[in-house]
């Protein structure tokens, strides 16, 4: 090939871009690269939430005359919300399909998580490392963190999206802020159930556990009402981004 044949071919490959040598698998992850990050921090705020929930948090307690209202809350309340914020976005742009895609994946990596924890606290310790206890006071106690996690993230989360689907078709598409908080409702209401109760069910008890159970609950609730105009906007915006990605 002469000098100047090798410069058209190069011309003509700046002219098409890089996007044809691509091969049909990166042609598929660039377009897909919104779902797969979103998906991503999804599977991570889970897997993060697992290990910090392990800690019961007291914040005091409300006084009302002579009746305490301990504020208990566990690790994860800072956190897990925001799974329920990405899962509203997964189901309202992706569809009920890929929302329970990004579910399940979560759902399988919590539990190799589960088990790696397990295995590694049983494993004999290394000569002179003495911290085999404290991993076991903390860490193990993740395996039922993550049993009563995973029970309620599949639950609510799976009902979560089932109601945003469900009302997306009912309303065709309009009362966004209405699907979202009710759903929402729906599926912290499975989701807290479930965990307060695998998780802490005799840890934590009386008056305390009920505490427990309905403050995790109005705080998870409340924490997207605070952040579903945030809500809102990023779903919006991952719509008007895919639907200029199959325009293209």
């Amino acid at each position: 090939m002469t000098e100047t044949e090798e410069q058209r071919v190069e011309t003509r490959a700046g002219a098409e871009g890089p996007s044809k040598y691509l091969t049909p698998g990166a042609r598929a992850a660039s377009r897909g690269a919104r779902y797969a990050t979103i998906s991503a921090v999804f599977v991570g705020i889970l897997l993060i939430s697992n290990v910090v929930a392990v800690k019961p948090i007291a914040f005091g307690a409300v006084q009302l005359g002579d009746f305490s209202l301990p504020l208990v809350f566990d690790g994860g309340v800072f956190l897990f919300p925001l799974a329920y914020i990405l899962g509203d976005v997964l189901a309202e742009v992706y569809g009920l399909r890929a929302s329970r895609r990004a579910i399940f994946t979560a759902f399988a990596l919590a539990l190799v998580a589960s088990l790696t924890i397990l295995v590694v606290q049983m494993s004999p310790p290394a000569d002179g490392w003495e911290n085999q206890e404290a991993f076991a006071a903390v860490l193990g106690f993740v395996p039922r963190i993550v049993a009563a996690s995973l029970t309620g993230f599949l639950a609510g989360q799976l009902l979560n999206a089932w109601v945003m689907d469900l009302m997306h078709r009912r309303t065709a598409g309009r009362l966004l802020r209405t699907r979202l908080i009710t759903s929402t409702l729906v599926g912290e209401l499975a989701d807290t159930l479930l965990f307060c109760t695998i998780a802490f069910a005799g840890i934590i008890t009386g008056v305390d556990f009920v505490m427990y159970v309905v403050l995790g609950y109005l705080v998870k609730v409340l924490a997207e009402v605070v952040l579903l105009p945030v809500t809102t906007r990023v779903i919006r915006a991952v719509r008007r981004a895919e639907e200029r990605a199959v325009d293209a």
